[in-house]
């Protein structure tokens, strides 16, 4: 079998990515605070002689680098936050944190941009060898976990002249991304009441954590009367202090709100606002919200599936070898008989025999099972054409936000699915940049699956980054 043209170079690229990685997972940073994340995508796209741009949307931690001129623009999208309490040490096979209660990259985001960045530099170097015209971008974006930090570019125009956007996720099994993911809300209800003595004069008082409890209540019954894929989740802030004695009179609560679509989302939004003012009524406190993030469903892309399926299959699975699997082995030992069969379930297959690492890719005909979470890749994928590839970085079995992840995180599995989620990438972009029939087909197969209403940003206007808030 022909080897594609785009594989040499990023084979040829590889080590500076592999410390890329190490280095974003040495320095983990949650929403919005990736400084030294982004600085070193930063001074690699510098290295590699990119042309950079920062402060992208008014983001400090978001960054591009473009290369190439004339021709289409195809981008690949790359992400390096990292989730908070999931600090453990690598290539230890039990939960171990470096430091109590601190970052660690969960959802292996270190990965996730060192590739995207492997594949936008292998195709840049193709462009300068073979003179082809087209430009290459890396976007660097900060905030994916909950910081809707993509949706606030694509409103803000970053993606307005992009022709096809490429990414991928780290897991354990090797496929395309077809299923949508879920539309969702992050907002903030606060509850102002009134403090008083809370055994003196307790009448006097007015309870902003009452208000809190009541609005959970409320949501519990909500629960049962909302559309089946939708979920609300939820977090208290800020509890009004820690004196019992005193009447709260301020309280704040972050909720989730999740749902197959932006407008079932929005829809359902509604609902929770009137059940915090109901809670606001029966306590006599006020409340007020704030739209944090919001991001919309996932659009797939069949002409970019069907290209990116097509190198994957020639390609074939990461080249794993004994030692790497006896190592995952000893990962997936630690994971129950659920967690493996769900990772071969959310890939619409079934196990068929126990293997610590895939040694195989998800095919073409495999059942197209929905994301049960969201992503910001979303709002990417209803203005530009967009595919996405799901890796083979970890143990089967391994449950995103995991100490699992982490721990494996600096793995050798885990760079060699890094490296050849990269090589599937760059080689669908370089068929999209030379192929203008794929681009036109993509562009149609967009059209026709949003429709004649096209995209409506789920942010509300006056919304901005909660860089301040998330940080």
């Amino acid at each position: 079998m022909n080897e594609h043209p785009l594989w040499t170079y990023v084979e040829d690229a590889k080590d500076r990515f592999k410390a890329l990685s190490d280095k974003v997972w040495a320095t983990p940073e949650t929403c919005y605070a990736e400084k030294a994340s982004a600085a070193a995508h930063l001074e690699e796209l510098t290295f590699q002689g990119f042309r950079v741009t920062e402060n992208l949307a008014n983001i400090p931690t978001a960054v591009m680098g473009e290369a190439g001129e004339g021709g289409p623009v195809i981008a690949f999208l790359g992400e390096y936050d990292a989730l908070a309490g999931m600090s453990q040490e690598a290539d230890v096979f039990e939960k171990t944190p470096l430091v109590a209660g601190a970052n660690g990259h969960g959802c292996g985001h270190n990965l996730l941009g060192s590739a995207a960045l492997l594949a936008a530099t292998a195709v840049k170097n193709w462009l300068e060898e073979t003179g082809t015209p087209g430009r290459v971008r890396y976007y660097g974006c900060p905030a994916e976990e909950g910081g809707a930090a993509k949706a606030f570019m694509v409103r803000d125009g970053a993606f307005d002249d992009v022709d096809i956007a490429i990414t991928w996720h780290p897991g354990s099994i090797p496929g395309v991304l077809k299923g949508s993911s879920l539309s969702n809300a992050r907002v903030d209800f606060t509850f102002e009441g009134k403090a008083s003595h809370a055994a003196g004069a307790p009448h006097l008082g007015r309870s902003a954590l009452d208000g809190v409890e009541l609005m959970s209540v409320g949501i519990n019954y909500l629960r049962e009367h909302m559309p089946d894929e939708a979920r609300i989740h939820y977090a208290i802030i800020d509890g009004g202090g820690i004196s019992p004695n005193v009447v709260q009179a301020h309280a704040k609560v972050r909720y989730v709100v999740r749902a197959a679509t932006a407008p079932e989302m929005l829809a359902l939004l509604a609902r929770v606002r009137k059940v915090a003012k109901g809670a606001a009524m029966m306590t006599e406190t006020e409340v007020s919200d704030e739209v944090l993030a919001a991001v919309s469903n996932l659009i797939y892309n069949a002409p970019l599936g069907e290209a990116m399926q097509r190198n994957l299959e020639q390609l074939g699975p990461p080249p794993f070898s004994d030692v790497d699997r006896a190592y995952a082995a000893r990962f997936q030992a630690t994971l129950s008989e659920d967690d493996i069969l769900a990772a071969y379930k959310s890939m619409g297959l079934v196990e068929e025999s126990r293997k610590p690492l895939a040694d195989f890719v998800v095919p073409a005909d495999a059942p197209v099972v929905p994301m049960g979470g969201s992503t910001d890749v979303s709002d990417v994928s209803w203005v530009v054409p967009t595919i996405q590839l799901w890796g083979a970085t970890h143990a089967i079995g391994t449950q995103l936000h995991s100490w699992q992840v982490v721990a494996q995180g600096k793995s050798q599995p885990a760079i060699k699915g890094m490296v050849h989620a990269a090589a599937v990438m760059a080689a669908t972009g370089a068929d999209a940049m030379r192929d203008p029939d794929l681009r036109a087909r993509a562009k149609e197969d967009l059209a026709r699956r949003t429709g004649p209403a096209g995209y409506v940003c789920p942010l509300p206007e006056s919304a901005e980054p909660p860089i301040a808030a998330m940080a």
